[in-house]
């Protein structure tokens, strides 16, 4: 009786079905698992007879078959996105979106949505499950600065704890100021007293960092010329190193011997020009009064160190550095990109996957980021057991590139991506299942009764 391996048909399917129900309860708190679904198929059809075309006596005749039974069509991988569990800890990475972390053992290449991260021994970042080295860029050192180039092949990404980040020497000082418009005119024709030279000098002093790391204090003195409004002459002198002498040029053909500079302002408080101020009066100077006025200092340490300084003052007509207004004077500068020698003290990641290491000279530095892959197929990808999938001919080849780019979706550091297992819906499986074995088991039973009737005919 046909209906016999139908009904077998029908409990080996469906215990098949009961088994990937059971994974995925099984599986309902792995961080980043997938569930796997169960699609059914009829099989093979038995030709009682054939259809039948209409003729000009009678109509067509629909053909008379009988099923064989059932198979399985599918079991496919439901890549929905898992909930969010947040854990604070920074090596712990989920994916909102489309993509998959890279983990590679020696030549062989895994693709994970679990994003439980640790570090070895040698700085390598890894899956601590299994010591899979998960793949990326590292920074590199170009130009005197640390840049992530994601057009290089990706690669193991390495946190150098412990490591350190060498002092660098202060090119570059921004100013913010505002000098008081108030401020009495030193008198011309003569001498003045010492409380007007007080009342009449502000000043701003800011910690600079020679190329060994050593701090250094470069002070400005602003002074109004005497008998002038709208010009002050700023001088330039090293607090703690007093016989180190600074000269201050303002980029031109002409090189300026002395330690100062005039800037210029107009009626409306914005700072207009800058000027040599040589030693020698009537000496050949330059001037900058259109765009970013800059001045140079130059000048060199007691262990013979040269150094050179660019002293941003402001833009010409604008108020986004010196200005000179009826408030009281602010002589700040706000900005210097020197700094001391520092260690790695902790390390941080962005939602675009950059290791971004804070060092305790209050520096950030770009130590690498990590990379994704996406596939034009993903449920083509196969399940290896890790929380991993590899690749396969259906899933098409690996597009990789950085988190937010080319598709891919952000990464939530501090954050785990939760199983996508719903339990109500598979205990619902569960019940239908069941109840299709108990259905098929019921067509043997019954078939096994008519076989049974069968042989008692003939007694």
């Amino acid at each position: 009786m046909r209906c016999l391996y139908s009904g077998v048909s029908g409990l080996q399917n469906h215990q098949v079905r009961m088994d990937v129900i059971g994974n995925n309860v099984s599986n309902v708190n792995t961080y980043g698992f997938k569930k796997n679904r169960v699609s059914f198929q009829d099989l093979l059809y038995q030709n009682m007879s054939g259809a039948a075309a209409p003729t000009v006596e009678v109509g067509g005749i629909n053909p008379k078959q009988i099923g064989l039974g059932m198979s399985i069509a599918q079991i496919g991988t439901i890549f929905t996105q898992g909930a969010l569990q947040t854990t604070g800890r920074n090596l712990d990475l989920a994916i909102t979106g489309e993509g998959f972390f890279i983990e590679k053992k020696g030549e062989n290449v895994f693709y994970s949505r679990t994003g439980v991260f640790g570090i070895d021994k040698d700085g390598v970042l890894v899956n601590p499950s299994n010591g899979f080295r998960i793949q990326g860029w590292n920074s590199e050192f170009v130009n005197g600065k640390y840049i992530i180039n994601t057009a290089n092949p990706i690669g193991d990404i390495t946190i150098p704890i412990g490591g350190k980040s060498p002092a660098k020497a202060t090119s570059r000082v921004d100013y913010k100021s505002n000098l008081n418009s108030e401020t009495a005119a030193l008198p011309e024709g003569r001498e003045p007293t010492e409380e007007e030279i007080a009342a009449s000098v502000h000043k701003t002093t800011i910690d600079i960092f020679d190329s060994k790391g050593n701090k250094h204090q470069l002070q400005l003195s602003f002074t109004r010329i005497p008998g002038t409004v709208n010009q002050w002459t700023c001088t330039a002198t090293m607090l703690d190193l007093p016989d180190v002498q600074i000269q201050l040029d303002i980029p031109g053909n002409n090189i300026n011997d002395s330690n100062s500079i005039l800037l210029q302002f107009n009626n409306e408080g914005a700072i207009l020009s800058t000027s040599d101020n040589p030693a020698n009066p009537g000496a050949p100077s330059d001037i900058i009064n259109v765009g970013n006025l800059i001045a140079n200092a130059s000048f060199v340490l007691p262990d013979g160190q040269q150094q050179n300084i660019q002293l941003n003052l402001g833009t010409s007509g604008q108020y986004d550095g010196i200005t000179q207004f009826a408030s009281p004077t602010t002589t700040k500068a706000i900005d210097q990109d020197g700094y001391t020698m520092g260690y790695l003290e902790t390390f941080v990641i962005d939602n675009q996957g950059v290791v971004t290491g804070i060092y305790s000279n209050g520096e950030k530095i770009a130590l690498g980021q990590v990379a994704l892959a996406t596939f034009t197929n993903p449920e083509g990808l196969q399940k290896v057991g890790d929380n991993n999938f590899v690749q396969t001919i259906n899933s098409g080849m690996a597009n990789v590139s950085a988190a937010n780019t080319a598709g891919k979706g952000a990464l939530v550091a501090g954050a785990l991506e939760m199983s996508n297992v719903d339990l109500s819906e598979e205990f619902t499986d569960m019940i239908v299942t069941q109840r299709g074995f108990e259905a098929n088991s019921k067509t043997i039973q019954t078939a096994d009764q008519m076989l049974q009737v069968i042989m008692g005919l003939k007694r």
